[in-house]
């Protein structure tokens, strides 16, 4: 449990951890809808105060303001005036799920497919430099993160693979590999394994870290590494699929909407 909690923390700390580029409201509420998503912030967690979320990620106090409303709005946060006021996470299944296909939506083939190249080659990095590093005792830690993964649920199953590949990046021994994958996880885990709402692609997260294992225990670099990468193209694969069926459900009721106004 030491490894779960200690890796638990290392993501919060990057969801507060300094925006890249210009501190726009929109890449706070995004970083912080993710993270709520994701479950990283947990149903009813207290969220930092307006002056300390930007001093966290480097912007200026009315740009954190202004996130803070638009997830009010989004219904992922709830402000509570008074002594032990402040804005709490209001996580819902059903309102996750639509934020997420709307991102989904939002994204275009080339994205999609740009976003799996760059985990892939983070994770996939991670995995081949993890399997000429490990020890008996790191092995026995991933042994035990996939003993534990609940397979029963798509946040279980999203947990689980989240919490065996940042074990992977910590047994690389790279710092800028860790943070790059908690990164990654806090912004893009939620919109990546959405596959996970299937249970066939649950029973595969199984068979992929069991392939990873057995890699690393075999010091066999390149097969950790392939192992990897196949598991993340093959949800990125099952991403854009999704992306074409939530735009043929849409597109009805466009045509609706453009007919109602002519």
């Amino acid at each position: 449990m030491p490894h779960a909690t200690a890796r638990a923390d290392a993501a919060r700390a990057v969801v507060f951890s300094p925006l890249e580029g210009a501190g726009r409201a929109e890449l706070v509420e995004q970083r912080l809808t993710d993270a709520i998503a994701s479950g990283v912030l947990r149903d009813g967690e207290r969220l930092p105060s307006e002056a300390d979320l930007a001093k966290f990620l480097g912007v200026a106090p009315v740009t954190a303001r202004e996130a803070l409303v638009a997830l009010r709005h989004k219904g992922l946060v709830r402000t509570r005036r008074g002594r032990d006021g402040g804005s709490f996470v209001t996580y819902d299944d059903d309102v996750s799920l639509r934020l997420t296909e709307e991102r989904v939506r939002a994204m275009s083939r080339i994205e999609l497919r740009d976003l799996s190249l760059h985990y892939a080659a983070i994770a996939g990095m991670a995995a081949e430099v993890a399997a000429d590093r490990a020890s008996d005792d790191d092995l026995q830690s991933l042994v035990e993160i996939d003993a534990r993964a609940d397979l029963a649920s798509p946040g279980g199953a999203r947990r689980a693979v989240g919490r065996f590949q940042l074990e992977v990046a910590a047994i690389s021994q790279s710092p800028r590999l860790v943070h790059e994958e908690l990164r990654l996880q806090a912004e893009t885990g939620v919109l990546l394994w959405m596959c996970l709402r299937e249970q066939e692609y649950r029973d595969r997260t199984r068979e992929h870290r069991l392939e990873v294992i057995a890699a690393i225990r075999a010091a066999d670099a390149a097969s950790a590494r392939h192992a990897t990468t196949t598991h993340i193209g093959s949800a990125v694969e099952w991403l854009i699929d999704e992306k074409v069926r939530l735009e043929a459900a849409s597109a009805p009721s466009l045509a609706r909407e453009e007919g109602s106004t002519s």
